[in-house]
Order: structure tokens, then C-alpha cells, then sequence
């Protein structure tokens, strides 16, 4: 038996009322980005394969699909991630020293599911802000992202904190220090935060107490006071990105008072190309972030101009149900030519509710059934077309 119907695993498709909810939200978030200053792209869906992987890890890599161009016979990539388009266009496609502030949204593609459940094909929305090394940058980027979830239905979401320069400037003084470990592996240990495994997989020493102490380093912002007892010893670099990362979530929480903040050291997010502050929104009802983002510095370099850069993405897909459903559609009678002007009042108002954002279908013939979806109807009342509950026919 043919099964055409059927879709790749993880490949999902979007049947009403939740297409049209997608695109009602992905508006919805760039009017957001807009307002804020932000400038939208709208980068390929493919390009070569070594400008979507810039500045990437392995997992990145992984998770592109890949094909060979059989018009120049060089290799291919579906983006699984748009903030290596976004380096390219910064650096490359639309040059500025100025500072430059862009956003998109669209479809990416993961060669594997991220989780057992999930898409993918998930639409992503992001900005990215080129061009500041400051705190301040970071700050706005956190405000936006924080406005996004919200504008999608999310109440009450809670902003985590953490400084991908704490764990590389630790990785490195162990390197420095002549110490052997799999830094691939060590990396995954602290991303699932087992003490355990890092205490395992490292030489005894100061520094890799530090790094089996890492997980345990979370709390209010009032916890970076002991982040900085537990890391006494540790080189300028890991006190300088203690320093940055208080600054900006004090800096977060003076911008808006209601921002549940928390902050963890050891939030190692992104794809490996993360080298500061980095920043991710979660809600208790959601067993992953909703949105993340860090700083990524430098990134451009591969692209001619090694910029500051700043930004985070989110998935639209994952947060449809936290967003209302749209009004119903009203039903309307069939036209009828032999009534001229009954027709035409009929017609005008149709045009009237269409414009006033109501969703109206005419019926084709006199025979068509009103649809269950149709809660509205468009009738007569007092020689006048007016909208009724259903109920009010029956």
C-alpha cells in the first residue's frame, strides 16, 4: 500500500485554526521587533554549507542537512540556525561601523529532533544587534526578548542569567595548566549539570573543583556574591565576567522591576559560539526555553569584520498555545442576482465587516450547510443585514 500521505519524522504540517494563529503571532513579534528599532532580513533558506556553520560547534553541524549544489559542485546547507545569516549580512551584505540592529523570522530545518516531540521544521524569530561590546546592548537585547514571549501569551516568565567566559576561562587555565580531559565531553557534562561526571572526567586539582562547583552556582543575583567566594583563585577573566554579568542583571532588573531574574554560572546555551553573557526565558509550564540568546563576539571574522555582536532567537511554533485563538467566521447567504438590491446591501456589507477584520464566508448556493466553525450569521433583522449568535436561528 502507497503511503504518500505520510511525512518524515519530526517533519510537522499546520491545518487551521493554528496556521493562521502562526502567522497572526509571527507578525505580531516582528511589529514587536520593529517598534523597537530593529531592521527585518529575509536570509535563504539555503546557502554553502561553510557560511551557515561560521563560528559554530559540532552540534550545529550535526544538525544541518546537507546536499551538494549541482550547479557549482560545492556543498549545500538547509540553515538549522539564522545568526550565522545574520553575521553574514552584517559583516558582508550590508555593511555599517555604525551600530546595526536586524530581525527575522522563518522556517529552519534540524537533521534531527532536538527532543522526541519536537519539530524539525520550527519557525524561528530573532534579533541580533551588531556593533556594541557594552552591557547596555545586551540589556536591550534581554528587554526585547522578554517583550516577545510576552506578546505571545506568556505571563509571568523567568529570565535566567549566566557568562560563557566563567567555564571557557576555566577550560583554559586547565589546558594552560597541562591538564588532559575531552573538552567535548567535559562541555555536555556541565550542560546536563552532573557534578558527578565532571569530578569523573577531570584530574584533581583548584580548577577542577571549580568547574564540579559550577552547576551548583545559581540562585538570585544576590548568589553572584557566592559565586565569587567558591571561585576565589580564579584568573582576572573569570572576576571580569563575574563583574559583566552582576552589571547586566542588575542592569535587567533596574529596567524593569518585575523580571523574575535567576542567575547560573554554569548555562553554557547556543551553539558553541557563545562567548559571554548568555540568556534564556523559561515558564513552569514549559520544560525548555521559550527563548535564548547570548553574546557572540567576533563571530564576523570568518566574514571579513570581527564585530561585537549581541542577539537571541526564539521558536513561534512552541508558543501557539499560549496565545488566544482568533474571533469565529460568520456565515452569509448565498447571493442572489434575481434580488438586485438586497444582493448589493448584502454585498456592502460583507465588504463593511471584511474591513472592520471579521472574518466572513459567503455561502456559494442556497444549499450549502452553515459550517460548525461558524458561531456568527449575516441575515436580515428589520429589513437591515445584521451579525447574530447562532443560537438565535435555531
Amino acid at each position: 500500500m502507497k503511503t504518500y500521505w505520510r511525512l518524515p519524522r519530526g517533519v510537522d504540517e499546520l491545518l487551521p485554526p493554528d496556521a493562521w494563529e502562526l502567522e497572526a503571532l509571527r507578525r505580531k513579534v516582528l511589529d514587536l521587533f520593529v517598534s523597537w528599532g530593529y531592521d527585518y532580513i529575509e536570509p535563504p533558506v539555503v546557502e554553502y554549507l561553510d557560511a551557515l556553520l561560521v563560528g559554530s560547534g559540532e552540534d550545529l553541524d550535526l544538525q544541518t542537512l546537507k546536499a551538494v549544489d549541482q550547479v557549482t559542485g560545492k556543498q549545500l546547507g538547509v540553515r538549522a540556525d539564522m545568526t550565522s545569516q545574520a553575521v553574514r549580512i552584517d559583516a558582508h551584505s550590508r555593511v555599517t561601523d555604525d551600530i546595526q540592529r536586524l530581525c527575522y523570522a522563518g522556517n529552519v530545518v534540524f537533521a534531527n529532533p532536538q527532543l522526541t516531540e519536537s519539530s524539525r521544521v520550527p519557525i524561528k524569530a530573532g534579533a541580533e544587534l551588531f556593533g556594541s561590546p557594552s552591557v547596555e546592548a545586551d540589556a536591550e537585547v534581554i528587554g526585547l526578548m522578554m517583550a516577545a514571549v510576552q506578546s505571545a501569551g506568556v505571563d509571568n516568565p523567568v529570565l535566567l542569567i549566566g557568562h560563557m567566559g566563567i567555564y571557557r576561562s576555566l577550560v583554559a587555565d586547565l589546558v594552560s595548566a597541562g591538564e588532559v580531559f575531552d573538552e567535548s565531553e567535559l562541555f555536555a557534562c556541565i550542560q546536563r549539570k552532573s557534578q558527578a561526571d565532571i569530578a569523573a572526567l577531570l584530574p584533581e586539582s583548584t580548577l577542577a573543583h571549580m568547574l564540579v562547583d559550577l552547576p551548583s552556582l545559581m540562585g538570585d543575583v544576590e548568589s553572584i556574591g557566592h559565586a565569587r567566594e567558591r571561585l576565589a583563585g580564579a584568573g582576572e577573566s573569570v572576576v571580569a565576567a563575574l563583574d559583566e554579568l552582576e552589571q547586566l542583571a542588575l542592569l535587567v532588573r533596574a529596567k524593569d522591576g518585575q523580571v523574575s531574574v535567576r542567575i547560573d554560572v554554569s548555562e553554557l546555551s547556543g551553539y558553541g559560539y557563545h562567548n559571554g553573557p548568555v540568556f534564556a526565558v523559561y515558564h513552569p509550564e514549559h520544560g525548555r526555553a521559550l527563548a535564548q540568546g547570548g553574546r557572540y563576539d567576533g563571530v564576523g571574522e570568518a566574514f571579513g569584520r570581527a564585530r561585537p555582536a549581541t542577539g537571541f532567537d526564539m521558536d513561534l511554533k512552541s508558543l501557539l498555545s499560549k496565545i488566544e485563538q482568533s474571533q469565529d467566521i460568520i456565515f452569509a447567504p448565498s447571493v442572489r442576482p434575481t434580488l438586485a438590491d438586497e444582493s448589493s446591501e448584502q454585498l456592502a456589507k460583507v465588504a463593511e465587516l471584511r474591513a472592520a477584520g471579521e472574518r466572513v464566508r459567503v455561502a456559494l448556493t442556497d444549499e450549502e450547510e452553515i459550517p460548525k466553525d461558524c458561531r456568527r450569521l449575516l441575515v436580515v433583522v428589520d429589513g437591515s443585514w445584521q451579525v447574530i449568535d447562532r443560537t438565535e436561528n435555531t
